[in-house]
């Protein structure tokens, strides 16, 4: 059986850009019914008749702005995939706290329009298919075994020969190698920050840069942990490779 082709919004103010970039989703065998909203206020509008898969979104707009629009889509029971389409790199740090699927430099390939309805369906299934490593084993104090789902996982913390697992209401400490959980836990969204931390991206809330080129990743409880100077270019670059 051939995959649902996937339905998509695209909001630009630039009718120009709104109608190149629409004709050309609409080549692709990839998407179903595309739309388009010429703003924030019609797309907020639009979606509020029907869902879409993804919304390809222009970062500098009038009015509401993608960034702006991106943070209401993400309070949507069942938010809609954010790629953002812009003229401009300046956004992508933006894109990038907002968990964004994909950032596209204006003039946008055909290639690269691909590549992020390729994402944009791999992040649908991901969220409609059961998983059965939903949850992690973990050790207790007294010796026992908790199964923990791994969505409740904020970081891991190097602690000498031990990795500590800090979920939303408790901790755990693991032995082993921070280096090597970093890389078995790479595909669910875990990406080491620093030497001593690897952060679950889909659960931070803010990248806070610091004046000495460092900084810091918050979560959304106030917890934060330090971004090394030359991991912070490493995490602007998850949207866009």
């Amino acid at each position: 059986m051939s995959a649902r082709a996937l339905d998509v919004l695209v909001v630009d103010d630039e009718a120009p850009a709104l109608a190149d970039l629409a004709l050309q989703l609409r080549s692709l065998s990839e998407t179903g019914e595309v739309r388009t909203a010429a703003g924030g206020h019609e797309a907020l509008r639009t979606l509020a008749e029907r869902p879409f898969d993804a919304v390809f979104l222009d970062v500098r707009m009038p009015g509401i702005d993608g960034l702006e629009l991106a943070k209401v889509l993400r309070r949507f029971e069942a938010p809609p995939a954010v790629v953002f389409v812009s003229a401009y790199e300046t956004g992508a740090v933006g894109a990038f706290e907002l968990k964004a699927l994909d950032y596209l430099m204006k003039p946008v390939s055909r290639r690269r329009l691909s590549e992020a309805l390729e994402r944009v369906r791999e992040a649908r299934a991901a969220v409609a298919a059961p998983r059965s490593d939903d949850v992690v084993p973990l050790p207790t104090l007294r010796g026992g075994t908790r199964l923990v789902p791994r969505e409740s996982i904020l970081f891991l913390q190097a602690d000498g020969d031990y990795v500590r697992v800090i979920c939303d209401a408790e901790r755990f400490l693991v032995r082993g190698r921070l280096s090597d959980m970093a890389k078995r836990w790479r595909p669910h969204g875990f990406v080491q920050v620093h030497r001593g931390y690897v952060a679950n991206l889909r659960r931070a809330a803010e990248v806070r840069p610091r004046v000495n080129g460092t900084a810091t990743l918050t979560f959304p409880d106030g917890r934060e942990i330090p971004v090394a100077r030359r991991k912070v270019a490493e995490l602007r670059r998850e949207l866009v490779t």
